[in-house]
């Protein structure tokens, strides 16, 4: 799927106007202001007031989840309540380049799936007053119980990874978990299993280097995909402060040995021999493809993949995964910890004809039928609490769900990436180096720490902090 939101892994090139879209629309004699947004009377079944018969534009991601769940789920629920709304809906793969002019013009769609290589800057939307505060919507009665609020039919962890400075502005609505994906039917063949540390690793990688495939690969256009993996390595070696140091824009964070260390262990994998050749010019799909053919055994990935393979992966292929090892036996975590994170964020925009709506929407989506028929429909983890594994879910799934049950409160994340676009812009550049050869560990560490230096010295640049 095309998900670190999907794929906020990939937002190295994302919206490169951010600036544009933190001053649009600022003043009410600016020409392109928008038209005063429309309500209605609140009521039981209309608990945020929105027009009844105003407009309701949706724009759904079109990655590895496609838009069918909109269509055929959560557009005709939200429609059984309020059959006179005008829907339009549409979908992209050009998030940031598809709406960001109409940001600046000043005619937004109410709803938002920020997903993709192409997603927008929440934080410069932020800023810039774009974003409806979520709040009215996670206070209001859910779709289900009226005794119930919406916020307490979300996990917490989704409430906090749509916050900025402790208000909510999107409702991640996947619940994605990550690690090293490789094919079940493979390793049981080979008499392979999953590596805990990084040795291990290492030594199963030698041995798949003697039977002929590749160890190791990933999208090397969109590095996210291991400096991912690297993070995570460095908050299961040092701990979660580790990345709250970072987030933090603490002095000397990205300097810390445990991020030094896990660089250099993944620096290892192009120094061993053990990447595809041609990983570097690689997109994602490109190294999942591969994977499919038998090329290569391990690919850094998300929950997503086994769905968005669901149409060209063999039928028996056998999607598993296990978290990234541990750079060494002992760690300031268990070896089962692992990075698992709310993603597919929905945003409401402030600005656009009819935001109730759009809240509206995302409160029929996040209702027990809207989150249960999703999950059936697209074999995916949502946020919504207590949702359950789908009866057709793939060995993929299940085994995602297996490593997130036995890591239990061992979960890594980390909101750099999203906080500070010029800093996940840079991390993309010097991991790409860093898994070619280009920058040792230590000269990637102090690439990274010197952007954060400088985006920390820049007042333009509203600073976030957990």
């Amino acid at each position: 799927m095309n998900h670190l939101s999907r794929r906020q892994l990939l937002r190295g090139a994302a919206l490169t106007g951010a600036g544009l879209l933190a001053t649009a629309c600022a003043t009410p004699g600016d020409p392109a202001a928008p038209r005063p947004a429309a309500t209605g009377a609140r009521s039981a079944a209309n608990p945020l007031g929105l027009d009844e018969n105003g407009p309701l534009e949706i724009v759904i991601f079109d990655g590895g989840l496609g838009d069918a769940y909109a269509t055929t789920i959560h557009e005709p629920l939200f429609l059984s309540r309020h059959p006179k709304v005008r829907l339009k809906h549409s979908s992209t793969k050009e998030i940031s380049g598809t709406l960001q002019p109409r940001f600046v013009g000043g005619n937004p769609p109410e709803v938002i799936n920020n997903d993709g290589a192409q997603a927008l800057d929440l934080a410069a939307l932020v800023q810039g007053g774009q974003l409806q505060d979520l709040t009215p919507l996670l206070e209001a009665p859910s779709w289900d119980d009226p005794g119930t609020k919406v916020r307490d039919v979300l996990l917490p962890a989704a409430i906090e990874a749509g916050s900025f400075d402790g208000r909510p502005y999107s409702v991640p609505y996947v619940f994605m978990i990550f690690g090293f994906w490789h094919s079940a039917k493979l390793f049981a063949q080979k008499g392979w299993t999953a590596p805990a540390t990084w040795d291990e690793f290492l030594t199963l990688c030698g041995t798949m280097k003697k039977a002929g495939i590749a160890p190791f690969a990933y999208a090397g256009k969109y590095p996210g995909y291991v400096w991912e993996a690297i993070l995570t390595m460095a908050v299961k070696h040092g701990g979660p402060e580790v990345m709250k140091r970072v987030d933090n824009l603490e002095d000397g964070a990205w300097q810390a040995d445990a991020l030094t260390a896990a660089a250099g262990a993944f620096g290892e994998l192009h120094a061993r021999g053990f990447l595809l050749q041609g990983t570097e010019g690689l997109n994602h799909t490109e190294s999942q493809a591969r994977q499919n053919s038998g090329e290569v055994a391990v690919i850094p990935n998300g929950s997503w993949l086994e769905n968005e393979q669901k149409k060209v992966a063999p039928a028996d292929f056998g999607y598993a995964m296990f978290p990234v090892p541990a750079l060494e036996a002992a760690e300031a975590m268990p070896g089962t910890a692992l990075h698992a994170m709310p993603g597919s964020g929905f945003v409401v925009a402030a600005r656009s004809r009819n935001p109730a709506a759009g809240m509206e929407y995302l409160r029929a989506m996040v209702s027990r039928e809207g989150a249960g028929k999703y999950s059936g429909l697209v074999s995916t983890l949502t946020t919504v609490r207590g949702a359950a594994l789908p009866p057709q879910a793939g060995a993929g799934l299940r085994s995602a769900a297996a490593a997130l049950e036995a890591a239990g409160t061992g979960l890594v994340n980390w909101r750099v990436h999203e906080w500070y676009k010029e800093i996940a812009t840079e991390l993309d550049a010097a991991t790409g180096q860093l898994m070619t050869g280009g920058v040792t560990a230590a000269q990637w560490a102090e690439r990274l720490q010197r952007k954060a230096d400088a985006v920390k010295k820049d007042s333009s640049i509203k600073k976030f902090s957990r």
